[in-house]
């Protein structure tokens, strides 16, 4: 699997209907076969095989994970939201499958109904570089921000611990050219969550889900009875399902990121919330249910209700 980076792959817009919220998934790239082994070391082909409903949706043949760059958009009370703006265009990165992309990921946003000038909320759900990018665009020699009339969210929690430490030159790199032009913006605003949640706006809430980051939050969707949890980086792959305790190689703290998983998931088994999954590949979605003493993901396709 390959990164997609021309402009005929956005036909289709895929969507979910929550209530009578539209979650849609704005694509950006496939990520490359490599992506699955470094990210998810511990989820070699002999524990993928063993989950066989991961195939051939969520692994190939050969039992190599896919996972894919997107974000969310949702319209909630006549309030555009995205969520999270995955790698963007241009930027100098030091993970190659990163570096210097040309996708349009912009051209399939508009298409979404989500031009960028009239985007009002992006919510970042922590400050990863392949969460953060498209805040950003280049003019001229600048960075300026993408969504000119949008407040950027995150938590303060998240904030304050990059504040904090310190970090490498292609971290400090990503913050130059991702985070603090919308910080110097006025645009970037600190929420604080307690651990029941925070609502943004009405049918909107962040939840904590530490360990990845300290800060990362899961956002949920609500309308009308029915929910959406959209993932952030608490659980990146389907596989973390079958085995909840299989950490990231960038998770923080690789204990609190297994109980918050484990929790997420406790949290899910057996009801009617939809499942969208930050890096899961098509089909994205779907409900969570018990198996063998963990869980599995039965896919709901886009374009049907919850």
């Amino acid at each position: 699997m390959t990164a997609e980076t021309g402009t005929g792959a956005h036909n289709h817009i895929p969507t979910w209907s929550v209530g009578d919220v539209a979650i849609r998934r704005v694509d950006e790239i496939h990520l490359p076969p490599q992506t699955g082994p470094w990210l998810l070391p511990g989820a070699g082909p002999e524990v993928v095989a063993r989950a066989h409903w991961l195939r051939p949706d969520f692994a190939d043949e050969q039992s190599v994970l896919r996972l894919a760059s997107h974000s969310f958009a949702v319209e909630v009370n006549g309030l555009r939201v995205l969520v999270d703006t995955g790698i963007g265009n241009g930027k100098q990165r030091a993970n190659p499958a990163w570096h210097n992309l040309d996708t349009d990921y912009l051209g399939r946003l508009t298409q979404a109904g989500f031009a960028p000038e009239t985007v009002d909320l992006v919510v970042l759900t922590h400050l990863h570089t392949d969460h953060v990018g498209w805040n950003t665009r280049e003019r001229g020699d600048s960075w300026v921000p993408t969504f000119p009339n949008a407040r950027y969210l995150a938590t303060r929690t998240e904030w304050d611990y990059w504040a904090g430490v310190d970090m490498d030159e292609a971290r400090c790199q990503m913050f130059r050219d991702s985070v603090h032009p919308i910080r110097d913006a006025g645009l970037f605003d600190l929420v604080d969550v307690p651990a029941e949640g925070t609502e943004i706006v009405p049918g909107v809430r962040l939840l904590p889900t530490p360990g990845h980051t300290p800060g990362q939050v899961a956002v949920e969707v609500r309308s009308h009875g029915e929910s959406a949890l959209i993932t952030g980086d608490c659980i990146h792959h389907p596989v973390q399902l079958a085995h909840p305790g299989l950490g990231s190689c960038v998770d923080i703290d690789t204990g609190e990121a297994a109980t918050t998983r484990q929790r997420i998931l406790r949290s899910l088994s057996g009801t009617r919330t939809l499942l969208l999954g930050s890096h899961f590949p098509p089909p994205t979605g779907g409900r969570v249910v018990p198996q063998d003493n963990a869980y599995r993901l039965v896919p709901a396709a886009p374009d049907s209700r919850v």
